[in-house]
């Protein structure tokens, strides 16, 4: 019978979240020596390689696995200790060391529900656990999910990821938006397709395709496509529609104060798009996730379409 032992376990687990094995016995509080012989046991015990050595160290699939079912007994014990009132390994030592355990909880976010409607959620669920939250593009979230990453995560994504549940929340609307004058420079006569060809237009990153979605339902495959500049951080990308760097596709919740105050308008609302809003998260038992699970829910339905 193949018996995992917890430290080893434990080993990967910081391997994983630091990069290296030095970082990892820093983590630990043991030697590098240790960490290696932690490995090298556990390698043996399941009879394959976890952990390619380099800068930084990288995880081979079976090594995910193995994160995984680490970070799901992590998690599940900080919910037993904190139910208990005992301290654990996920305490919280500036309150204190006889403070109770606090799970921790790494979640996936985008920029967008960060800036407009998730934060609420996770500023009440910040009352009862550690929360490492990480922003990616909705779609690309499930990577760190599938790889063991995150335990949870708000995502476009419908189809639950092996191992997860996922539930629909509602959807962000989007629209074509730009600064008013800079409608009246390139769009006089509205969205054409020359206008579209020519007019410069703002994405958050190259993995940002709400833009490219657009002009394509408007420009077809294959035409030309107007200039390009990428700001990837939603505030700074919401500052420079105002100040005319070029056109994007905004939230209406991110857009709506802008809008009333005439820094913004819509030019093309019949081409709006919904971006659905999933809730993915591991299928384990697990108080604390689900509680986060109902703030991230009550959050949504007070904001989401």
């Amino acid at each position: 019978m193949v018996d995992l032992q917890p430290d080893q376990l434990r080993a990967l687990e910081a391997i994983a979240a630091t990069g290296t094995f030095d970082a990892a016995a820093r983590e630990l509080g043991v030697t590098p020596s240790a960490v290696s012989q932690r490995m090298r046991a556990l390698e043996s015990t399941v009879g394959q390689v976890l952990v390619r050595r380099g800068r930084p160290a990288e995880l081979t699939p079976p090594g995910q696995v193995l994160v995984r079912h680490a970070r799901h007994l992590a998690l599940q014990q900080a919910d037993v200790l904190a139910e208990l009132g005992i301290a654990g390994p996920a305490v919280d030592r500036a309150a204190g060391p006889d403070a109770p355990a606090l799970p921790e909880i790494t979640l996936v976010v985008s920029g967008d529900a960060l800036t407009t409607w998730a934060l609420p959620a996770l500023v009440e669920a910040s009352a009862w656990a550690r929360l490492q939250v990480l922003r990616e593009d909705e779609e690309h979230s499930i990577g760190l999910l599938r790889d063991g990453t995150a335990v949870a995560a708000v995502s476009s994504v419908a189809e639950a990821v092996p191992g997860c549940r996922s539930t629909l929340l509602g959807s962000m609307r989007y629209r074509p938006t730009a600064s008013p004058a800079f409608v009246e420079r390139w769009f006089p006569d509205g969205p054409t397709r020359a206008a579209l060809a020519g007019a410069p237009v703002l994405a958050f990153d190259r993995k940002d395709d709400l833009q490219e979605r657009y002009l394509r339902s408007r420009l077809g495959h294959g035409e030309p496509g107007p200039p390009r500049h990428y700001v990837p951080a939603s505030h700074e990308f919401l500052r420079a529609i105002e100040h005319g760097m070029g056109w994007g596709m905004l939230p209406d919740l991110q857009s709506a104060p802008g809008e009333r105050a005439g820094r913004l308008v819509g030019f093309d609302d019949a081409s709006a798009v919904d971006v659905p809003q999933h809730w993915q998260q591991w299928r384990l038992h697990s108080s604390s996730l689900d509680r986060l699970a109902a703030a991230i829910a009550r959050a949504a339905r007070a904001a989401l379409v």
